[in-house]
């Protein structure tokens, strides 16, 4: 198998040792896409009170959309309409033109239901935008929301995958190809023990009861898993990604709802955070960069090949990263894990358990 264009399953990976989302993009749509990150003003039940106060203790002020496209004007930031126009005005278009527009900050399915409708359709109605991605906790998906992604859906969706050539790589899964509707579930781990120090907030049940009813709407979901989370051991931390890769069982369908893609995360120590405090305090230890790798790159190969990897790694605000300080330098990160799964023959999927 030759390194320079690596196709598993008739599915092109574009050089790299796992499915990415950049292959994913090239492969559906013949182009680069870009994602725009945005933050819609939206708050959290870990944070107005419902559930806490204080959020997730990994979860800075930004609402881990640190990175969503923001600015000050007079003490008010831009709309999501603004936010949107200014990110699609910083690309190059000499290198593509089409953009995914990320509802990233905070808990993106938690407001009045009406202002909803109007951002995610406003983010689908623009020309260059292929489709959104809606990032929220799972216990966030009332039936009101459940209601306005089906409405969303079939307006939006209209062409499915198997009205297209053959070749369409989503045809078996029924996704849209006109525009898509996406969303991001923050898991982050599996085990009691951890989702209560971090203060998550949900059953692990909540999350099969979320992947159930966008199973029932066929929109595809990813999920967020966070290596690194203090007390983990490393095979703690393959069970939720072994867990996550089987997808959840559909008792009135008999399949098992698979998951469109996986993010796996390195755990930041943010400032201000009550994480943050733990750290100063030598409560626990950051992995270091061959630590994190080799994890990687295991739990690579013990997911499923047709998975679309949406990260590998993650690079906090360097104004507030606190530790581990050595993954600001994302370049470097990527490159040493696809130099050493290179060395090491290794690749998504090698000791997949397809149970589906």
């Amino acid at each position: 198998m030759q390194r320079d264009n690596i196709v598993t399953d008739n599915i092109n990976w574009w050089g790299k040792p796992y499915y990415s989302l950049d292959a994913y993009f090239k492969n559906t749509y013949g182009q680069k896409i870009y994602k725009i990150a945005v933050d819609a003003g939206l708050s959290c039940p870990n944070r107005d009170g419902s559930l806490d106060s204080r959020g997730c203790i990994f979860c800075s002020a930004g609402g881990s959309g640190d990175f969503a496209v923001r600015f000050a004007a007079e003490n008010n930031t831009l709309s999501v309409r603004e936010q949107i126009e200014t990110g699609i005005s910083r690309f190059n278009k000499a290198v593509g033109n089409k953009f995914v527009i990320y509802f990233q900050a905070y808990t993106n399915t938690y407001g009045d239901i009406d202002y909803l409708r109007r951002i995610w359709s406003e983010a689908l109605e623009y020309e260059d935008v292929v489709g959104i991605s809606i990032a929220t906790r799972p216990d966030c998906l009332g039936e009101d929301v459940i209601e306005l992604l089906r409405e969303l859906k079939e307006k939006y969706c209209v062409a499915k995958a198997d009205s297209f050539s053959e070749k369409a790589e989503d045809s078996a899964r029924g996704f849209c190809l006109e525009k898509f509707i996406w969303v991001e579930l923050g898991l982050q781990s599996i085990h009691e023990r951890t989702s209560d120090y971090i203060r998550r907030g949900y059953p692990l049940a909540t999350y099969e009861e979320a992947v159930l009813k966008l199973g029932k709407l066929e929109i595809p979901y990813i999920t967020h898993i966070i290596f690194g989370l203090p007390g983990e051991t490393k095979d703690e931390m393959l069970e939720t990604v072994f867990y996550v890769e089987q997808g959840i069982f559909d008792y009135d369908k008999h399949s098992q709802i698979k998951p469109f893609g996986m993010k796996l995360q390195l755990l930041h120590v943010l400032k201000g955070t009550d994480l943050a405090t733990d750290y100063e305090a030598g409560l626990f230890k950051t992995m270091e960069m061959d630590e994190y790798i080799d994890l990687v790159i295991e739990a690579l190969q013990k997911i499923n090949p047709n998975i679309v990897i949406h990260r590998v790694t993650g690079d906090g605000p360097k104004t507030l990263l606190v530790s581990p300080t050595w993954s600001g330098n994302k370049k470097l990160v990527l490159n040493t894990l696809h130099k050493r799964m290179k060395e090491r023959e290794a690749k998504q999927g090698d000791y997949s358990i397809m149970l589906w």
